[in-house]
């Protein structure tokens, strides 16, 4: 395997490495790297925002007399996705970062700002406290003071997690159930109402309903109280059948029906005797035979 990947070389006997010829490169000679946007910036020639981890076809070359701890800083020139303009850039090993340089502004760098305006703050009071003793003093008692304050707050949380602590969660759930339980019956309860007083205004509806039907049909049935005597209706009826047939008899057979002593007492309003109760209610049947009827007794 080694063999295939010719990892090692064949270096000969007489081999002298300081006869190789060195590359003579100028130190300032760029390199076309690959690399990454380190930060959000807006191109000050047209307004492009170009966004952090945007990848770029950078050119890097290394700053001439700058150096951090003997650390050399890079320099990378980009360009402007819009309008092709130059934007260089530079590495800041101090605070491990980078620094815009030119072509375009920074932004959202507002940790940065505090985190400098932190550090100048620091820096201000350590050399106030270097020449002034009482300054030093003073800074002691105000972070004590601050200190306790701290201490006092950290023990009212304390304080309150402890009170609630002894809160009874299952007796609160229970209630909760209760309450819960009970609103449900009201709910029950009220649907059971609403419910029964539907079905109560229905009922009433129908029956109101039906007495109207009733007070429709009841005129077209005979009351049993006002209905008059059959006897008497039979009477009228064979008047009124008896005078018929007398005119119409009259009319067809002459003064020989009519001399007939039934048909004159019938004429004269006599009763002659009870009429005889027949099956039939023919007024000119009935007639007719209890004509014959009496014309039989007659001759008996």
């Amino acid at each position: 395997m080694s063999e295939r990947k010719v990892l090692n070389k064949y270096y000969p006997p007489d081999f002298d490495p300081s006869k190789i010829p060195k590359l003579k490169l100028p130190k300032d000679r760029q390199y076309v790297v690959r690399l990454m946007a380190p930060f959000n910036m807006r191109c000050k020639t047209c307004g492009e925002y170009i966004y952090k981890g945007k990848k770029f076809n950078a050119r890097k070359e290394t700053v001439q007399n700058e150096s951090y701890l003997g650390l050399p800083i890079f320099r990378f020139y980009i360009k402007c996705t819009r309008c092709l303009a130059e934007i260089t850039f530079k590495t800041d090993p101090e605070n491990t970062d980078y620094t815009m340089e030119h072509g375009a502004t920074r932004n959202f760098q507002a940790e940065k700002l505090l985190e400098e305006e932190e550090k100048r703050v620091q820096k201000e009071r350590e050399d106030e406290e270097l020449n002034n003793p009482m300054k030093v003093l003073e800074n002691r008692t105000k972070d004590s003071k601050l200190e306790m304050e701290v201490l006092e707050n950290l023990q009212e949380l304390k304080d309150l997690n402890q009170r609630q602590a002894h809160v009874d969660f299952e007796a609160m759930l229970r209630q909760h159930r209760l309450s819960e339980e009970e609103r449900q019956r009201q709910e029950q309860e009220e649907d059971e109402r609403e419910t029964a007083a539907l079905v109560e205004e229905s009922r009433k509806r129908r029956l109101l309903e039906d007495s109207d039907s009733e007070e429709d049909t009841t005129p077209t049935q005979p009351q049993p109280a006002l209905r008059p005597n059959p006897t008497a209706i039979l009477d009228e009826v064979t008047k009124r059948k008896a005078e018929s047939w007398e005119r119409s008899v009259a009319v067809m057979a002459g003064p020989v029906l009519l001399a007939s002593p039934r048909l004159g007492a019938m004429k004269n309003g006599q009763a002659a005797g009870p009429a005889p109760q027949m099956p039939s209610t023919s007024s000119l049947s009935q007639l007719g035979v209890y004509s014959d009827s009496e014309d039989s007794s007659g001759s008996n």
